[in-house]
């Protein structure tokens, strides 16, 4: 026996330890194993049914790893089960996976309108659809969910290279992603760019948080909503179309994932406008969206900052009060253009309000 079965058996099992055990022999629903200084260890009842068929492949002398249930049960034996050592083992195996970020290659069960359904060691995992590789992220305009659906499932029974990023044993729970196993090779084409560069590209793909742009054969960049244009983008759509050629600067390198802005080439608005406001002038101002803050409003084009929910007292009052894409009287309450930043307040539609925008 060598050392490292002596090293395993000197400490005696409890429940739930996986050890190594050496087959002996069955006979009716029941299975023996040697288990060394231990004792003997039995598979029996219900474990017994669902493993039959991995003891019937054994041959006397023949080890495997078992999962300990009982210490001792009735008959001085280990109690033990082949199924969740299985178990137990095909999950230590995805941790080890997911901690080195190993890929496997795994076939395509099926998709849904989130991702794609993936199977590794008979246990279902899911595939998200953000963490697709570029090339097979779905890039539908107005990003509708059934025509994503349908290109995600021109990808069932094809087979990607994946790495583990979330894993729940107690859930049966295993997420992949498609980001992580094309890392490597990213990272060698994005090795030749710089952060600052300028680049000149075709748009490969529209989106509703930005835009894709290929940078070479098996590389893309993206700029996101918020690098496209110093003015709020609601709709890339609206303003771009795959196949134009656009140029952008590169604000960001990672892990092979470029990071593209498109507004850094174009004037800053910031810049101008700090020449013209200061605190406590009162201006007109756009309203642009709401958020769970307040309400944006642009001062001009590209320059906006934020009128707090507070100058309402709730959201519901801030919507009666104010009109996405209308106009109304604000006064600047902070204002730090080298920060781009700026609050407002809002001053109603009242005569002296009115009275002292006449007068600016």
């Amino acid at each position: 026996m060598d050392e490292l079965w002596k090293k395993i058996t000197i400490v005696l099992p409890k429940p739930d330890d996986l050890i190594e055990a050496r087959y002996l022999e069955r006979s009716a629903a029941r299975a023996f194993f040697d288990l060394g200084p231990i004792g003997t260890g039995m598979v029996y009842g219900r474990e017994y049914m669902v493993a039959r068929d991995i003891i019937k492949g054994l041959k006397p002398g023949d080890k495997v790893m078992a999962k300990v249930l009982e210490s001792e049960n009735e008959e001085g034996c280990v109690e033990l089960s082949l199924r969740e050592a299985g178990r137990d083992l095909v999950w230590l195996e995805a941790e080890d996976l997911m901690r080195k970020k190993e890929a496997v290659e795994l076939e395509v069960l099926e998709a849904n309108k989130g991702g794609l359904v993936l199977e590794w060691k008979k246990v279902k995992g899911f595939l998200p659809a953000s963490q697709l590789k570029t090339s097979h992220y779905p890039r539908v305009e107005g990003g509708d969910k059934d025509r994503i659906f349908q290109e995600l499932k021109k990808l069932e029974g094809q087979k990607l290279m994946v790495t583990i990023i979330t894993m729940d044993p107690k859930e049966d729970k295993i997420i992949f992603s498609e980001k992580g196993a094309e890392s490597s090779d990213l990272k060698e084409l994005a090795s030749k760019y710089e952060v600052g560069q300028i680049i000149e590209g075709e748009i490969t793909g529209v989106v509703d948080f930005g835009i894709f742009v290929k940078l070479e054969d098996g590389l893309e960049g993206l700029s996101h909503l918020s690098e496209l244009d110093w003015s709020l983008v609601q709709n890339p759509h609206e303003h771009f179309k795959i196949g134009d050629k656009i140029r952008a600067k590169i604000i960001g390198i990672e892990a092979g994932r470029v990071s593209l802005s498109v507004k850094a080439l174009k004037p800053d608005p910031w810049v101008a406008a700090g020449t013209k406001y200061n605190k406590g002038d009162i201006i007109q101002g756009r309203v642009l969206r709401f958020n769970k803050y307040g309400a944006l409003v642009a001062i001009e084009d590209g320059v906006s900052g934020l009128s707090h929910i507070s100058e309402f007292g709730t959201a519901d009052r801030m919507r009666e009060k104010l009109e996405i894409g209308k106009t109304y009287p604000f006064q600047i309450t902070l204002f730090e253009p080298k920060e781009r930043r700026m609050t407002l307040s809002y001053l109603g539609e009242d005569a002296k309000a009115a009275e002292a925008q006449k007068t600016e």
